[in-house]
């Protein structure tokens, strides 16, 4: 692909990482079609081809910095349209390791809202740009490429082919683009699977500004002794979305009264607390969640020109972490990057690129999982050194707030996870697991402290 060939690009799949792609594109094609396979919906309704629409969705720091980036004032849009702005440490209980970590005022503020509300918002965005058009209820049904099959050439739709210069597969995780591939005769990317059997189930309560005394965000990460893990998150319409989840079974009931009793019985106790007495909105809804899984496109040798994957279709994660959104918006910062620098090697450069921010969530979800028995995947000694220091960093992090910021700000994909390993980071650990302390850390309510960046 030339300069001078960058007259029209395809995005296959309308979600939150085609969305991306297709603004990064509208800058670099004179046209950009985005064909999505579902009737696109009215603005805040859910889309039936996103199965995890209806569950707990946030933004995290990093993702609402990149949305900012291309939609300047889209935050502050969002907020007055009623997502809650919420500071990641200073606004939030994070239950880790028997305790909640230190709460401060850390700058690194998410936006908490539904996953329609979010999607149709950058959706309407993107489709006021002059050269983007939609084609709607279309399914590509293949690639079509040149004679000697190195270059993509445009996509098989409904009996016709539509050209393009650059084909970008943004259909997630069940990208057809593996089969395709082989079928142009390539090698199909290597994939990395970590078993991990979970359940969830998701329900929304009507919210009280009493509640939490104010605070907008509990999440207890998922745990060895308890292979349960949940998150409750304040977001528009004064509502709670609240998503209890469970590995190899024992899975959270949908009807109200056992979801509760579920809540009860989790070591954290605030997600209880709120929904025992709260008015509970709308219907439950149930979901399945496999494996996360990782598809190496970064290791092929040979890969066409013309052609690209994107989101969820490279790498899905376990959703209780909460950072697909935010991936695929870093990897929108990458392929515009990549395309800045121009036509040549496009593929390979931008597989490299997004691999390394694919490499921060998946270690930290695959590590995270790991630690859980049952799950199936690659257990080495340097895994196992890592989550024993991260067990190590948390309980630090119950009463320190360096510590606290250092894992938010990997959390949040804003440092490597190699970060929390610096010296000045790991005495503070060490200190913080020799020092006697009680065994309970203090309620959420009495840690407010400032700590710089």
């Amino acid at each position: 692909m030339s300069e001078q060939n960058r007259k029209h690009a395809i995005v296959i799949g309308a979600s939150m990482g085609g969305l991306l792609a297709t603004r990064v594109l509208a800058d670099h094609f004179d046209e950009v079609t985005l064909v999505e396979r579902d009737t696109l919906p009215p603005e805040g309704e859910h889309r039936r081809g996103v199965p995890q629409g209806r569950h707990t969705h946030g933004l995290l720091a990093s993702g609402g910095l990149v949305l900012e980036r291309f939609f300047p004032g889209i935050q502050r849009e969002l907020i007055d349209a009623g997502a809650v702005k919420g500071d990641l440490s200073g606004n939030s209980r994070w239950f880790l390791e028997g305790g909640c970590l230190q709460k401060f005022s850390s700058g690194l503020d998410g936006l908490l809202m539904s996953r329609p509300f979010l999607e149709g918002k950058v959706r309407r965005h993107v489709m006021r740009l002059p050269n983007v058009r939609t084609r709607e209820a279309s399914v590509a049904e293949g690639l079509a490429t040149s004679e000697d099959r190195q270059h993509v050439t445009g996509i098989k739709m409904a009996g016709e082919i539509v050209g393009a210069d650059l084909v970008v597969d943004a259909t997630g995780r069940g990208s057809h683009s593996p089969q395709w591939l082989e079928a142009m005769g390539y090698v199909k990317p290597p994939e990395e699977r970590v078993e991990i059997a979970m359940g969830y189930t998701t329900r929304l309560f009507r919210r009280s500004s009493m509640d939490l005394n104010g605070d907008a965000i509990v999440i207890m990460p998922p745990s060895p002794e308890t292979m349960r893990a949940a998150a409750m998150l304040a977001q528009e319409g004064n509502r709670w979305t609240v998503t209890l989840a469970s590995y190899f079974g024992n899975y959270a009931p949908t009807e109200l009264e056992g979801f509760i009793e579920f809540a009860r019985n989790l070591p954290v106790p605030y997600i209880y607390e709120v929904i025992r007495r709260a008015e509970p909105v709308g219907e439950p809804t149930t979901a399945r969640f496999p494996a996360s899984l990782r598809r190496r496109y970064e290791s092929l040798t040979r890969f066409p020109d013309g052609f690209l994957v994107v989101g969820d279709a490279i790498s899905s994660f376990n959703p209780v972490y909460g950072q697909g959104m935010s991936v695929a918006a870093l990897e929108a910062v990458e392929l515009a990057e990549t395309l800045a620098e121009g036509p040549s090697d496009l593929a390979p450069r931008f597989f490299r690129r997004a691999a390394k921010i694919v490499d921060i969530p998946w270690s930290i979800v695959v590590g995270g999982d790991l630690r859980i028995p049952g799950t199936t995947g690659p257990r080495s000694a340097a895994v196992n050194f890592i989550n024993w220091y991260m067990a190590k960093l948390h309980k630090a992090a119950h009463h320190d707030a360096v510590a606290a910021l250092a894992f938010h700000k990997v959390g949040n994909l804003l440092a490597p996870p190699p970060s929390v390993m610096h010296p000045r980071i790991a005495m503070r650990v060490l200190w913080g697991n020799l020092k006697p302390r009680s065994k309970t850390p203090p309620p959420p309510e009495s840690m407010s402290v400032t700590a710089g960046g």
